[in-house]
Formats: C-alpha cells, structure tokens, sequence
C-alpha cells in the first residue's frame, strides 16, 4: 500500500460520501434536506418537469454515483453517473457565474473534475475495483465516463 492508495482512498470516500449524502437528503429528507416533495418543487421551478421524477433522478444519481466512487465499484460508471448529475447542476446554474456564493457552477464542477480524475486515475488499490482491469484508470475509463456521463446529461437536458 502506497500513500497515493490512502490518498485516493481519501479523495473518492470523501467526495462520494459528501455526494451520497446529498442524494440522500434530496430522497429521503435525511441530514436536514427536503425530502423528495420539496426537492420536487424545486426542481420544478428550474423547468424539470415533474419535478419529483427529476429530484428523484438526481437523488438516486447522487446516491448511487457517490457510493460507487466512495468504495470504488464499478469506478467508470460511478463516475458517469456522477459527470452526468454535475452537467445537469451545472447547466442550470450556469447563469450564475462561477462561485457557489451567487448560485453559481463552483460545487458541480469541482465535483465532476474529482470523478473524472479518479476514472483517469483509476481508484488505486483500497478500492472493490481492485480485481478488476479499469482499477489502474487511463485514457478509457475517463473518456468512458465523460462521454456517457455526457449523453446522459444530454438526454435529461432534452427531457426536461
């Protein structure tokens, strides 16, 4: 064990746990969110229509895609799912400028970067992925990510 192992380890339990717990509060109202009813309507003022199937979908996004990279299973598609979410908070918050301050893009885009890097990196040693040939990362497993990440974004956007 290395430390970019432990550091990996690291960046992926705390990126994919924080994301998890967002679903969760978006779903199930747990750590202080507002459950799906509200997140329903909020989603709905954004032009997500319904706006509970689409906080649901974020949710579920959000939950499974950060438990995913969190533990390292499944790394490439984890991170798609996550990518894909982050697009989407990102397109609709994209008027708001860059800081999180103003509303802005600042916590999708630093979290879509972080499931990128891990799906480049790959999620090192201390991960489920380990058995697996995509745990060392690489050119595939990013652009595998970023691209159905993307056509997923694209087709939620398209929905909506």
């Amino acid at each position: 064990m290395t430390a970019a192992d432990v550091g990996l380890l690291l960046l992926r339990a705390t990126t994919g746990l924080l994301l998890a717990c967002h679903g969760a509060q978006k779903l199930f109202g747990l750590f202080g969110g507002p459950g799906l009813s509200a997140a329903g309507k909020g989603f709905a003022t954004l032009g997500y229509h319904p706006g509970e199937f689409f906080a649901g979908l974020a949710g579920a996004s959000e939950l499974v895609g950060g438990l995913g990279l969190a533990v390292g299973l499944l790394t490439p598609l984890a991170a798609a799912v996550v990518i894909g979410d982050m697009i989407n908070a990102m397109v609709v918050t994209s008027q708001n400028g860059l800081w999180q301050t103003n509303g802005g893009i600042e916590y999708p885009l630093s979290i879509a970067v972080v499931a990128l890097a891990v799906a480049a990196i790959g999620p090192g040693r201390l991960a489920l992925d380990r058995p697996f040939r995509w745990r060392d990362g690489g050119l595939l497993s990013a652009a595998t990510a970023l691209c159905l990440g993307g056509i997923g974004a694209v087709i939620v956007l398209a929905l909506r």
